[in-house]
C-alpha cells in the first residue's frame, strides 16, 4: 500500500460517503493548551466512520461475490455500516448479532435492510454463525476491523483531515479492533512529513496497550467500560501496522472518558459516543506534552443511547 493506492481508495468510496466537517473550539484549545481539530465522523452516514471501510471492502469484491452477499458479526456500528453500504451498492448483507444486543441497534440494522441472524453473546458463537452463513449462502465474510480493505477505507478520514490541515503534529484516534488506528497510521506515513499517531484506550479494556508492550495480541477478561465500541481486540492484519508505527497508546479511566464526552457535548454542542470521547480524553490526559501543538482528533461516531447517558 502506498500514497497513490490509498488515494484511489478514497476516490473509490467518495460517492458513497460524506466528507465530514472539521470543527474547532477556542475554549477547548485553551483547556488543552494546543490547537485541536476535531474530524467529525459523528456526522458521517450511519453516524460513524465505519461506513468508509465497509464500502471499500464491498466495492473490492468480484461481481460473483457481490451476487451472493456479504456477512459480518457485529453488535454495534459495523453492523449498521455494512448494512448501509451493501444497500447502496445493491448487495445482500447478513449480520450476526448477539441476542442481548439492545433493540435500538437491531432496528437500525433493519432500517438499512440488513438481515439479522441472532447468536449467543460470545465471540465463538458469533464466529461460528458467521462461518455457517458463509457456507450456506456463499456470502463473503468481512471482518469489522481485521481486513485490509476495511483498514484502508477507515484511513480515508485521516486523508480528508490532512488535506484540510497538513501541518498537524499528531492525530489521536480511539482503539478497539484496530482498523481505524491502523488506517490512520498508514495515511500519516504517506500524507504527512512528520505527523505522529497516538491512540486512546479505556484502562478497563487495555488489550492494545498490553499488546504493544508484549509484542503479541492480547485479549481482555473484562469488558467493563462505557466505551462499548472498544471492547474488541486487535487482529493479525492491523496489529503489525500498529506495533511498528504507532507513537503511543494512552490509557484513560472511565471518569476521564465521561468528562471528555461531557465537555464536547457542552462546549461544542455535538453528540459523540463514549468510544469517540476516548481519543479526546487521551489528549486531555497528555496535554502537558502537547502544548502549542497542532492536534487532530478523529471523533469516530455519534451513535449513543440518549435514554442512557452517563451524565
Amino acid at each position: 500500500m502506498d500514497k497513490i493506492a490509498l488515494q484511489n481508495v478514497h476516490n473509490r468510496i467518495k460517492p458513497y460517503i460524506h466528507k465530514t466537517p472539521v470543527l474547532t473550539s477556542r475554549l477547548l484549545n485553551n483547556i488543552c493548551g494546543a490547537n485541536v481539530f476535531f474530524k467529525c465522523e459523528n456526522f458521517q452516514k450511519m453516524g460513524a466512520f465505519k461506513i468508509r471501510g465497509a464500502t471499500n471492502a464491498i466495492l473490492n469484491l468480484t461481481e460473483a461475490q457481490k451476487s451472493k452477499g456479504v456477512v459480518t458479526h457485529s453488535s454495534g456500528n459495523f453492523a449498521q455500516a455494512l448494512s448501509l453500504a451493501a444497500k447502496k451498492i445493491g448487495v445482500k448483507a447478513y449480520i450476526v448479532m448477539p441476542k442481548n444486543v439492545p433493540q435500538v441497534k437491531k432496528d437500525a440494522v433493519k432500517t438499512y435492510k440488513g438481515i439479522i441472524i441472532e447468536c449467543e453473546s460470545n465471540i465463538i458463537a458469533r464466529e461460528e454463525e458467521a462461518k455457517h452463513i458463509q457456507i450456506e449462502k456463499g456470502a463473503a465474510f468481512i471482518h469489522p476491523s481485521n481486513n485490509d480493505d476495511v483498514i484502508h477505507g477507515q484511513g480515508t478520514a485521516a486523508i480528508e483531515l490532512l488535506e484540510d490541515y497538513p501541518s498537524l503534529d499528531y492525530i489521536f484516534t480511539p482503539v478497539g479492533g484496530g482498523g481505524l488506528l491502523a488506517g490512520t497510521i498508514l495515511v500519516a506515513q504517506f500524507f504527512s512529513e512528520n505527523c505522529k499517531v497516538i491512540a486512546g484506550e479505556p484502562k478497563e479494556t487495555d488489550d492494545a496497550y498490553r499488546s504493544l508492550h508484549s509484542g503479541n495480541i492480547e485479549t481482555n477478561e473484562s469488558s467493563n467500560t462505557i466505551a462499548d465500541g472498544l471492547r474488541t481486540h486487535l487482529g493479525d492484519r492491523n496489529f503489525p501496522i500498529i506495533k511498528k508505527y504507532v507513537d503511543s497508546i494512552i490509557r484513560v479511566q472511565e471518569d476521564e472518558i465521561v468528562d471528555a464526552m461531557k465537555l464536547i457535548w457542552e462546549r461544542m454542542k455535538i453528540i459523540v459516543e463514549p468510544s469517540s470521547a476516548v481519543a479526546f480524553a487521551a489528549v486531555l490526559k497528555h496535554k502537558e506534552a502537547l502544548k502549542n501543538r497542532n492536534i487532530g482528533v478523529i471523533i469516530s461516531g455519534g451513535n449513543v443511547d440518549l435514554s442512557n447517558l452517563p451524565f
